[in-house]
C-alpha cells in the first residue's frame, strides 16, 4: 500500500508560481512513476504532468507545457510539481498519483486508470 500526501496548494496572483510536493509513504518509491492530475469545479479531472520511475522521461499536457515542471527525488520519497507563470484557468484542487505496475505503450503514465495511487488533493486558486 502506497499513501501520497501533498501539500503546497494556495491562492496565487496570475502569473505566480507555486511549487507543490507529494510525499509518499512506500520503500518502492524508486519504482514508482509519479503523476499530477487536476480537477477544476464542474470539471473532470485531467492529467497535467508525469515522470517516469527512473526519472529519463516526462510528459505534459499542452496546456502547461513550458510553465510547469514535474520530478521525484529517491532520496526523500517526493515527487514535486514546480507550477511558474500561473493562470485563473489553472485554479483547480491537484492530485499526486503514483503507478508501481504501468508498463504501457509509451514511457510515461497519462490516464487516470493508469495509476493504482493516489493523495488526497491540494487546493490552488489564481487570482487574476
Amino acid at each position: 500500500q502506497v499513501q501520497l500526501v501533498e501539500s503546497g496548494g494556495g491562492l496565487v496572483q496570475a502569473g505566480g508560481s507555486l511549487r507543490l510536493s507529494c510525499a509518499a509513504s512506500t520503500r518502492t518509491f524508486y519504482s514508482a512513476s509519479m503523476g499530477w492530475f487536476r480537477q477544476a469545479p464542474g470539471k473532470e479531472r485531467e492529467f497535467v504532468a508525469g515522470i517516469h520511475w527512473r526519472g529519463e522521461s516526462t510528459y505534459y499536457a499542452d496546456s502547461v507545457k513550458g510553465r510547469f515542471t514535474v520530478g521525484k527525488n529517491n532520496n526523500n520519497n517526493t515527487a514535486y510539481l514546480q507550477m511558474n507563470s500561473l493562470k485563473p484557468e489553472d485554479t483547480a484542487v491537484y492530485y499526486c498519483a503514483a503507478t508501481l505496475t504501468f508498463s504501457g505503450p509509451y514511457a510515461v503514465a497519462r490516464a487516470d486508470y493508469e495509476y493504482e495511487y493516489w493523495g488526497q488533493g491540494t487546493p490552488v486558486t489564481v487570482s487574476s
